[in-house]
């Protein structure tokens, strides 16, 4: 067993339930197809890892995704709660350093992961920023639960909050890049993800004719 652990946080594929924002302009068909591309770009980034991986579904486990590897469904009345029994379940299994991440990130690579794991070594915590104010990774070189309580999940200000609770203990914090998630289709069309899959470009086109 590897000292290191990633976590994925994986929103089963469900038509009208992956995307919502983005499927009032581009319809949920279009919202399915463009989560669809983004949980393999995260599968392919989780590939070279050499740390332990263990897969989160928000509602059922698919076997199809992430083949011959640890698969649970995420437990928990919101999201502070599910990501707190995760890091807890990894903890309390004997790993040393935890990262998790979300599965909607166009950009996210092994390396973001890998960084999140080696500023652990001088850091308690380590967050990868989204550009929309939460976060896209989140890292613990020990469990810090007030991470996870009374937050403002989906909010502009979370990863701002969180900062200054941790600053306020004096718990020590690394951060990395920030990174754009694809909550709108301003964000979708200005995206590399899209500009360079013409597949997925003419699916939407296709959809919305």
């Amino acid at each position: 067993m590897s000292k290191d652990l990633v976590i994925v946080f994986v929103k089963n594929i469900n038509l009208g339930k992956v995307k919502t924002r983005l499927a009032k302009t581009i319809g949920n068909q279009g919202a399915f197809e463009v989560y669809k591309e983004l949980v393999q770009v995260t599968e392919n980034a989780t590939k070279t890892i050499v740390s332990d991986i263990r897969i989160y579904f928000s509602e059922a486990i698919v076997d199809t995704k992430w083949k011959d590897t640890y698969k649970a469904v995420q437990q928990g009345k919101n999201l502070g709660e599910r990501m707190k029994n995760a890091f807890l379940k990894g903890f309390e299994d004997g790993y040393k350093r935890i990262v998790l991440i979300g599965s909607d990130l166009p950009d996210i690579s092994a390396s973001h992961i890998q960084n999140g794991m080696d500023a652990l070594d001088h850091s308690e915590v380590v967050f990868g920023p989204a550009e929309d104010g939460g976060y896209y990774l989140i890292g613990m070189s020990k469990m810090n639960t007030c991470v996870f309580e009374n937050k403002p999940w989906s909010q502009s200000n979370l990863l701002k909050e969180t900062l200054q609770e941790l600053q306020k203990l004096n718990i020590s914090i690394s951060i990395l890049d920030t990174l754009n998630d694809i909550d709108t289709y301003e964000d979708l069309i200005a995206s590399d993800f899209y500009i360079n899959n013409e597949t997925l470009q003419h699916k939407i086109k296709q959809l919305n004719d």
